[in-house]
């Protein structure tokens, strides 16, 4: 093991009541929105097919022309209670906000720039309004908060000469100074996910991203912060040169999820975080984006995959300039929290199934506290029928189907095949989405059919 002043804090995950609590909400609402939710992918007539929060770079705006759109951002349907109902028929248990994205603009009316929401025509604190919101609905605050600033004049990318050591180092004093206003001023707020550390200049600072971390859990006790944030002594980032997880959970799942069958993930928390549609992750207006929403069964396949692993799932939402909500994706939030409301426990509190493999029709997840395990059909054989293969030594006494409330376990039918192979005709289920089966197993007592001889079959 090498020694690392900057690198892991621990070797295993946090077991305190904090990070217990944001493990096992699992479902979470992401929400990007800046002055790039304005121009919404469109840039002087023109849709721009890329990210819509990118769009200053990609389509080379002047940064006069950029910051002029503050004074178009007034906020007009923008109500943080809506946004918090949005939440609430998702079936999030906690909410990551936008504190600051890549091109500087502040949502809260920071005293470090003049960049900020306090400088707009409503002068709203956008940030309070969102915490007082989502927490008078029992739903935890995470701040993004971008450390990448194409804005800043100390900003860099690289660090080429003693010029821009110096420069970059005031910039990190800046970038600091933000942190701990949003701490003190939001101390309720309950996890920092960090972004825009993929540079060299920052990979370079390592101290600071330690510094950062550490700054904010002497603030806010419990405080969980995403391993984005971090590199050590020799820029490795989110795990450092031993191999061993920075920050409090692995946020390298953008946009894509691990394989199915990699328990290796479980080992850690970790959590994925995805756009509904395609790729951008702001409010994009062009056919491009809209064109690709994903289906809400989609969506319920992402989260039950994420929690049969250990994971949580962050859902992303853009809303607009005027600060609605796009209409298509509070309707998927609605179907996908209609799911949750049914089959929520097979989700929430639930993790890996310790000895369970993935079984191709879907997955398996387990209750934390209980050890109840749950069996979540995501793709339906067209044969209508799954196997359900147990751990060695263990059968199928009964399972019931969630939302069948009153039914005893034994109510749907299944057969054994053998040993620890059981297989469950569909047919008579019924359900709004994937079908969820709730599991009651034992061990085996009785005798079973011995295995088939079989030469040519190695065990």
């Amino acid at each position: 093991m090498m020694d690392l002043k900057y690198g892991a804090s621990r070797e295993k995950p946090r077991e305190d009541a904090a990070m217990k609590r944001f493990r096992g909400h699992r479902v979470g609402q992401f929400i990007h929105w800046g002055l790039y939710a304005l121009p919404a992918g469109r840039w002087e007539g023109k849709d721009v097919e890329f990210a819509a929060e990118f769009l200053p770079r990609v389509a080379k705006i002047p940064q006069h022309r950029w910051e002029a759109l503050a004074n178009d951002f007034t906020l007009a349907d923008f109500d943080a209670e809506r946004w918090a109902d949005t939440a609430v028929a998702l079936g999030a248990r906690y909410m990551t906000i936008t504190t600051k994205h890549h091109d500087g603009f502040c949502l809260w009316p920071s005293t470090h720039t003049d960049f900020h929401m306090g400088n707009t025509p409503s002068g709203r604190d956008v940030l309070g309004e969102l915490v007082a919101a989502y927490e008078a609905r029992g739903i935890d605050v995470n701040f993004y908060y971008s450390v990448l600033d194409w804005r800043h004049p100390d900003w860099r990318f690289t660090l080429e000469n003693d010029a821009d050591n110096l420069a970059f180092a005031r910039y990190l004093d800046f970038a600091m100074k933000q942190l701990v206003e949003l701490a003190e001023r939001y101390p309720s707020v309950k996890g920092f996910w960090f972004d825009g550390t993929w540079d060299e200049s920052v990979k370079a600072n390592g101290w600071w991203t330690w510094e950062v971390e550490r700054m904010l859990k002497e603030r806010i006790p419990g405080v969980v912060v995403n391993s984005r944030l971090r590199a050590d002594d020799f820029g490795a980032r989110h795990v450092d040169s031993n191999g061993l997880l920075m920050g409090d959970y692995e946020s390298g799942y953008e946009r894509r999820l691990p394989e199915p069958w990699d328990r290796s993930v479980a080992a850690h928390d970790w959590e994925a975080c995805m756009t509904i549609p395609q790729a951008s992750w702001g409010y994009h207006q062009g056919p491009w984006a809209q064109s690709t929403l994903k289906h809400p069964w989609d969506v319920v396949d992402m989260i039950a995959h994420c929690t049969s692993l250990g994971g949580n799932f962050l859902l992303n939402f853009g809303p607009r300039g005027d600060g609605s909500m796009a209409p298509a994706e509070v309707e998927i939030a609605r179907t996908v929290g209609q799911w949750l409301g049914v089959n929520g426990e097979a989700i929430y509190g639930c993790g890996f199934a310790e000895g369970w493999e993935y079984p191709g029709w879907g997955y398996f997840t387990q209750d934390s506290s209980t050890g109840q395990v749950f069996a979540v059909v995501t793709r339906e054989p067209a044969s209508g029928r799954i196997r359900l293969e147990l751990p060695t030594g263990m059968e199928l006494v009964g399972l019931q189907l969630l939302g069948s409330a009153g039914h005893p376990f034994n109510e749907h039918p299944f057969k054994r095949l053998a040993g620890s192979v059981f297989e469950v005709d569909l047919g008579g289920a019924t359900s709004a989405g994937p079908l969820v089966f709730a599991l009651e197993t034992g061990a085996i007592t009785g005798p079973v059919a011995e295995k088939e001889p079989n030469p040519d079959v190695l065990d």
